[in-house]
């Protein structure tokens, strides 16, 4: 089985930034802990910063993956062309966050890609990550 996470922008600073909303661990730790937890499921990774590298990514594993994790960070709230790509692909998608985005700012409570994706997951830190993960591998 293979999934792969993407993460969209400024998510390569966690760790770093704002620490009271996204916590003090950086991503790769918690994906070492991840591909730990799952053996035996070739768990991939990709972040980027751009939105066209995240439709990429998409297009590139989104016809032969068993599913995809994605944080698309403030392109949830933005990007018609992630919508679009997710649409386009046979995976299932699920989306996460790990901040409970209904507590933040107004334009963080809608999401793009939501009606393109399996579900949302929101709010339980990098587990969020994990759930995703779980619901893919009990299909």
């Amino acid at each position: 089985m293979k999934i792969q996470i993407i993460n969209g922008p400024n998510l390569n600073l966690l760790g770093v930034r704002e620490k009271s909303i996204y916590g003090s661990a950086d991503f790769e730790t918690y994906l070492a802990q991840l591909r730990n937890r799952y053996p035996n499921i070739n768990i991939e990774y990709y972040q980027s910063n751009t939105e066209g590298d995240i439709i990429n990514k998409l297009h590139e594993v989104g016809f032969s993956y068993h599913g995809i994790v994605i944080n698309a960070g403030a392109y949830t709230h933005t990007s018609i062309a992630i919508a679009d790509a997710i649409a386009a692909i046979t995976v299932p998608v699920i989306e996460v966050h790990i901040s409970n985005v209904y507590k933040r700012e107004e334009f963080r409570h809608h999401s793009m890609l939501a009606c393109n994706c399996k579900g949302v997951i929101a709010g339980f830190g990098m587990d969020s990550y994990r759930l995703g993960i779980e619901n893919l591998i009990s299909e």
